[in-house]
């Protein structure tokens, strides 16, 4: 039996690292296997008394670990969208290294949580509910929709978010305009399909005379991006500030809807059987 990881980024808050165990422990618990919230880097700075007095667990550090127990079987659960260069470059260049050291072992992973071409409808369910729920929430009766990433230098993790707008579009009908920013994004041309920066659409809306607009996070984990006192709210903050009679709602993470670790469970299982 391989031993499992759900591998995210990694980050520097807290609040990350106790989601991904969360996490973790949720397709456990669908699964009947142990998973191992695994964070690619960062999260071994934070302190562990804030973490219930667990360090955190960082990938190259976790493998040796497990490599020097005697374990050759890996499966990784991507908790990424899109083919990122944390997967392409930065797991391949990891292993390489851990090969050196520990020699052969085997290291398979999963599907992603939104495979190109085919996509996955349940994620652009989780999207279309924290939507309704907000404007049902909050009596909001706005019709303009903004799907924001991170902004990435990938063409192709860029098309997730292009396709699950157009998912969004159709799950909400007509009588909402679903559009995309990006919360950043690299310089140049050569990045153009980025698409609008989060701010500089925010502000195009207020000077619009838009009453409110909603925020709709393609982010899965609490972190320096997105939840609390992250760059998300405080863009929005800001933007607010600057226009006091526009008002901006920001939807729940992916990581507050039980689709995530339904979806996490489902390509587990697709990737034992294979």
């Amino acid at each position: 039996m391989s031993c499992i990881l759900l591998v995210d980024n990694g980050s520097l808050r807290p609040d990350a690292t106790l989601c991904l165990r969360n996490l973790a422990k949720a397709v456990s618990e669908r699964t009947q296997h142990t998973v191992h919230p695994v964070s690619l880097q960062h999260a071994s700075q934070i302190n562990p008394d804030l973490l219930g007095g667990i360090p955190a667990q960082v990938f190259t550090d976790f493998m040796h670990q497990q490599l020097e127990a005697g374990e050759r079987e890996f499966l990784v659960l991507p908790l990424f969208f899109g083919k990122s260069r944390a997967l392409t470059v930065y797991i391949p260049d990891q292993v390489d290294e851990l090969k050196k050291v520990h020699g052969d072992f085997k290291l398979q992973l999963a599907d992603l949580l939104y495979p190109l071409p085919d996509g996955e409808p349940l994620l652009a369910e989780v999207l279309r509910d924290h939507v309704i729920q907000l404007m049902q929430s909050n009596d909001v009766a706005s019709k303009n929709v903004v799907l924001v990433d991170h902004g990435s230098p990938v063409v192709e993790v860029n098309r997730v978010r292009q396709s699950l707008a157009e998912e969004l579009q159709n799950l909400l009908g007509d009588n909402i305009v679903v559009e995309q920013a990006a919360m950043e994004r690299r310089q140049g041309k050569d990045y153009d399909f980025n698409g609008d920066l989060l701010e500089d659409w925010l502000t195009m809306k207020a000077e619009e005379g838009m009453a409110s607009v909603i925020v709709t996070l393609l982010f899965l984990l609490p972190g320096r991006h997105a939840g609390k006192d992250g760059d998300i709210e405080n863009i929005c903050e800001s933007v607010m500030s600057k226009y006091p009679s526009f008002k901006i709602y920001i939807t729940p993470l992916i990581s507050d809807h039980q689709n995530l670790s339904l979806m996490l469970a489902s390509r587990l299982h697709a990737a034992l059987s294979s």
